[in-house]
């Protein structure tokens, strides 16, 4: 192993390891203390973050954090790195990489970010967002453009499209259906339609997944469907029949991680597969849904790489992109904050995590949202969540997450509600999809300047999709 070596003060940090060094040049966060990797000083981080920036890029593709040999997730990154795509950037050291981003980002040159994709690895990138500002992820998270499909486009400029979350303690039709309509009613839902259920059953996910479908077929709404069971589960009623439109998964940043979630690369792709030729797009073909979240590998003890030595969680999360980049997903989202107050302790660091996520799975070529959401008992609350909602809107992140009233009554959460996508789209001057955005102006949901209807005020618009409902 290289040690590296950084001075601060007249003191001098010695760094044993690529995966100490990444470690050490984090912001501060409760997880990597947890796993021991954090740094125990400002002066500490600081230097590493001096060592880190002079660091060539092309470290990375000879130097592993997760040995190759012992993980399928480093094989993944490093079989299908892409050095012509990687060229442009070759020579650059992290910090170097970090000024053309912001350069390029300055002049609005959204080619030459985007291009750059398939030729940066997750560490790469996850390196050069611990040396940004949280406005340097921003500026940059704007300028890298995805744009995925199904039957809505995900991902346009100017667009933020909204993941309608109906979500039921006990999966009961009626309590989902009304959070559908409401979540319709303000323009909610062109990313997907997605419930987690209260029980991972065959039985429970095709109800679930007939529900959805029936409503979104008969009203003829642009957009796709999610039962949120685990893949094996869909897999299993995609082969007996069930109106599968987009197959969901957990996924981590090692293989260990990956098995603790009870998957293998393997079978995604058959997962994948099998969803595409069932041929249900109307305007593409992407057909997977990932979520991810810092602290998933350390919550499942599988953080540790070469020699033991313990990985960064904000690292390992940007392995995650690594996988869902493999499988051309419709949508990728982090669930910052939902894991709780041991892996990302206050609004401080929810707001950040939730930027570098957005950042690098931009920069990896990702269909990038966020579901803006923590735990009760973290030291957070609705004004930092506010607070990230609208830089993410300003980044350009693909989609949000809402769900009725800010409170997830089945996954007991705070996350964003469906009026808070309407603030975000009105401060920022953002869009729907623009084939939802053609629903709801036929269903009269929208009026003449493109604002959602107060449907309290003139309940006429909605009284078909209530009839839908039986409410």
């Amino acid at each position: 192993m290289t040690v590296r070596r950084g001075t601060v003060g007249g003191r001098t940090f010695e760094f044993g390891s690529l995966a100490e060094l990444l470690a050490k040049a984090t912001p501060a966060r409760s997880g990597d203390v947890l796993a021991g990797c954090a740094a125990d000083s400002a002066a500490e981080r600081v230097a590493a973050q001096s060592v880190l920036a002079d660091l060539p890029l092309a470290t990375f593709l000879e130097e592993q954090v997760v040995g190759y040999d012992e993980d399928d997730v480093t094989r993944l990154i490093l079989d299908t790195h892409d050095r012509a795509a990687f060229a442009p950037v070759a020579s650059l050291t992290v910090g170097g990489f970090r000024d053309r981003l912001l350069g390029w980002a300055a002049q609005g040159d959204e080619a030459a970010i985007t291009g750059l994709a398939r030729g940066l690895t997750p560490e790469m990138v996850a390196a050069t967002a611990k040396l940004m500002r949280n406005a340097d992820l921003v500026a940059v998270g704007r300028r890298a453009r995805v744009v995925t499909g199904l039957r809505s486009t995900i991902g346009l400029p100017g667009r933020l499209a909204a993941r309608l979350q109906p979500n039921h303690p006990t999966d009961d039709p009626r309590g989902v259906m009304a959070s559908v309509v409401d979540g319709l009613l303000h323009g909610s839902g062109d990313a997907v339609i997605g419930i987690n259920p209260a029980t991972d059953s065959p039985t429970r996910t095709t109800a679930l997944l007939e529900l959805l479908d029936e409503t979104i077929t008969r009203y003829a709404i642009p957009t796709q469907s999610c039962v949120l069971a685990h893949v094996t589960t869909t897999l299993q009623v995609l082969e007996q029949g069930a109106p599968v439109d987009l197959v969901f998964q957990s996924i981590a940043g090692t293989q260990a991680g990956n098995r603790g979630f009870g998957v293998t690369l393997d079978l995604l792709v058959e997962a994948q597969a099998a969803a595409v030729a069932l041929g249900r797009g109307t305007v593409g073909r992407n057909v997977m849904y990932f979520e991810t979240g810092q602290g998933a590998a350390l919550s499942a003890d599988a953080h540790r790489g070469i020699d033991g030595v313990p990985v960064d969680q904000q690292t390992l999360e940007a392995r995650a992109y690594a996988v869902a980049r493999a499988f051309d997903p419709l949508l990728v989202n982090t669930v910052v904050g939902f894991i709780g107050p041991e892996y990302l302790y206050d609004g401080k660091q929810v707001l950040r995590a939730g930027l570098e996520d957005h950042f690098c799975g931009k920069l990896l070529g990702l269909p990038m949202g966020v579901d803006v959401c923590y735990t009760n008992h973290a030291e957070v609350d609705g004004d930092d969540t506010d607070s990230l909602m609208l830089l993410l809107g300003a980044a350009g992140c693909a989609f949000l997450i809402t769900v009725p009233g800010a409170d997830d009554v089945m996954l007991h959460y705070q996350s964003l509600s469906f009026s808070d996508v309407l603030t975000v789209r009105q401060v920022l001057g953002l869009r729907p999809a623009p084939e939802f955005e053609e629903w709801l102006l036929r269903m009269d949901l929208l009026d003449d300047s493109g604002r959602v209807r107060d449907v309290t005020a003139d309940p006429r618009p909605a009284r078909t999709l209530l009839a839908a409902a039986e409410l």
